[in-house]
């Protein structure tokens, strides 16, 4: 299968905004008017926003925009800049006196790296609105994947870094789908070809490596399976969950929505072990931008193997930070 930017589908904008020394961010996802929203939400520990709206029987059926961000729920604040922006451009429910847009919302937890007094603020959301364009977004440190780390099961002194990542692919002529996720686990990020891991919970201390310059991975499921050194579970670390948002151009209501929602959570079972865990806040959004008719069962099925490319890019596109290596480091790939 071959893998596209996520800009290959018509109908988004998508910006970046980040504090580098912070290491904290926001993505938004502007959407053209009349873009069908949907949400599934299966971590133990979620921060969102707006997302009730998106389940059926609700009345509202178009969003305007999707927030991906850092900073806990501190974070959620960064949705009233995007609020802002769309005000001005006039792109919400019209309710007389204005217009209210529509921003669910995800957060993910990158406290414990940086600096935690600064977190993603309205100012950070209008400014990721202003950068939003159809280019294809940078991937690793930006945005949301600024302060994201995975494999913590032993701490953060074991941990590695984490990032945004996209892929998208054309299941036909004109038909696309595709996503782009924002990775900061709990557990290990594997290949979903052969679940090799690729970034993950390192044995020993920061800089663990064999021979053949390889990191010594601890394997998150041999920890928590107890054939390693058992480490209490009241102690894993809180930093965790990975938020995403699934697109494409394909005509769905919002029923479907929220079914294409589920199947790009699959994703994280493909390339996250373990994935949804109680320390995980794990939330993926859907939407679509009504451009084409298209056939909803081959956009479901390929949603998990595009979300899955998508957790594999971040991993691969992020940069060591702070003590915390990257996988770049180890891995021979290209970059774009």
């Amino acid at each position: 299968m071959k893998f596209e930017p996520i800009n290959k589908i018509p109908g988004f904008k998508i910006g970046h905004a980040q504090d580098s020394e912070a290491l904290t961010g926001c993505t938004v996802i502007l959407c053209d008017e009349g873009c069908v929203g949907g949400v599934d939400q299966r971590g133990g520990s979620p921060g969102t926003r707006e997302t009730d709206l998106l389940r059926p029987l609700h009345m509202v059926e178009t969003v305007n925009a999707i927030l991906l961000t850092g900073g806990s729920a501190f974070g959620l604040d960064a949705a009233g800049g995007v609020m802002k922006y769309l005000e001005e451009h006039h792109q919400g429910v019209n309710v007389g006196t204005t217009v209210v847009p529509i921003v669910p919302t995800a957060v993910l937890m990158d406290l414990a790296i940086g600096s935690y007094s600064i977190r993603p603020d309205q100012v950070m959301g209008y400014q990721a609105c202003l950068n939003a364009s159809a280019d294809s977004p940078k991937q690793g440190n930006y945005g949301a994947g600024t302060g994201g780390t995975v494999g913590k099961i032993l701490g953060m002194d074991h941990c590695m870094k984490g990032g945004i990542g996209h892929a998208a692919c054309e299941l036909e002529p004109g038909i696309w789908v595709g996503a782009i996720v924002a990775v900061n686990s709990l557990g290990d990020v594997v290949d979903p070809n052969n679940r090799n891991i690729l970034a993950g919970a390192r044995l020993v201390d920061k800089t663990a490596i064999d021979k053949n310059d390889k990191i010594l991975f601890a394997d998150t499921l041999s920890i928590l399976s107890g054939k390693t050194n058992q480490k209490s579970l009241e102690t894993v670390s809180v930093n965790n969950t990975v938020i995403g948002c699934v697109l494409t151009n394909v005509k769905l209501s919002k029923d479907e929505a929220n079914k294409l929602a589920q199947c790009g959570q699959n994703g994280l079972v493909l390339s996250i072990q373990p994935a949804h865990t109680m320390f995980d806040g794990d939330t993926m959004f859907a939407v679509s931008s009504q451009r084409k008719n298209g056939n909803i069962h081959a956009v479901t099925a390929f949603a998990p193997i595009v979300a899955a490319q998508a957790i594999v890019n971040a991993i691969r596109f992020a940069d060591s930070v702070g003590g915390i290596p990257a996988a770049r480091d180890f891995l021979s790939t290209e970059r774009e």
